[in-house]
């Protein structure tokens, strides 16, 4: 019988299941996030042919949908289940994005986290209380924000959104740049760029060695978030978040 050369052993994998919106397109930049035995597992929310607005947002969190795809997701047995959409998880509020993780808890899944959820947590862990945001949104939907950010005690020093309705993952990363150059102010501890469609992975640590001061983006505390409740590391060291924390396993 021929001999096969055999590679390294494959890693045993530990797995998140992500819950993303219809028209999330950034699946790749969620994978940058994840380290080497992680995989992850997405599905997504029903097609809603609507603008970029609060309704949508408010469709988008509607709590049966989230439990019907929190089950379909759980078929692979992740470890933690996230709900990647930040504009969803903040438009209803601090009661809605509980609702909401609760919602993924009782359809099955061993740990549930947000991405709203992730950035009140990571913006905790890092003591900041005064930020800077740039969205892509309308201001309808960036008031939403403001307001959620409110209610957990964080005031938005600054705040720009871009006014887009729909493909927002066309946005580049020099619009991006411009934007956190424009809403950057001094009483800022740090920046919140939101929206899941947003690329934001290469630019974080630039924007933070230029500014100063730590730069958050929806999907990194969507990932970093979700693998810090596995007692998981994300794969970013050279950002400010995940230098200042260390995983704890819920």
């Amino acid at each position: 019988m021929p001999e096969y050369p055999i590679g390294p052993e494959l890693l045993a994998q530990h797995g998140v299941g992500v819950i993303a919106p219809f028209d999330f397109a950034l699946d790749r930049e969620l994978w940058r996030w994840a380290p080497p035995d992680v995989s992850l597992y997405l599905t997504r929310l029903p097609f809603t042919p609507a603008p970029v607005t609060v309704e949508l947002a408010e469709a988008l969190s509607e709590l049966d949908s989230i439990r019907r795809a929190t089950r379909d997701v759980l078929a692979p047995e992740p470890l933690s289940v996230v709900y990647a959409c930040t504009s969803g998880s903040f438009v209803g509020g601090a009661a809605g994005e509980r609702a909401l993780v609760q919602s993924m808890l009782e359809a099955g899944a061993p740990r549930a986290s947000s991405t709203s959820g992730g950035l009140i947590e990571a913006l905790g862990l890092l003591g900041m209380t005064k930020i800077a945001v740039v969205t892509p949104y309308i201001d309808s939907v960036t008031q939403r924000l403001l307001d959620f950010l409110a209610e957990h005690g964080v005031e938005v020093v600054s705040s720009v959104g871009l006014g887009l309705l729909s493909h927002i993952w066309k946005v580049g990363y020099a619009e991006v740049i411009r934007a956190v150059a424009d809403v950057d102010d001094t009483d800022a501890q740090g920046l919140f760029i939101s929206c899941t469609n947003v690329p934001t992975y290469d630019i974080i640590a630039p924007l933070e060695r230029l500014l100063g001061k730590p730069v958050l983006t929806a999907n990194q505390v969507t990932m970093w978030s979700a693998l810090r409740s596995m007692g998981f590391r994300a794969s970013a060291e050279e950002q400010l978040l995940v230098q200042a924390t260390q995983p704890h396993a819920a």
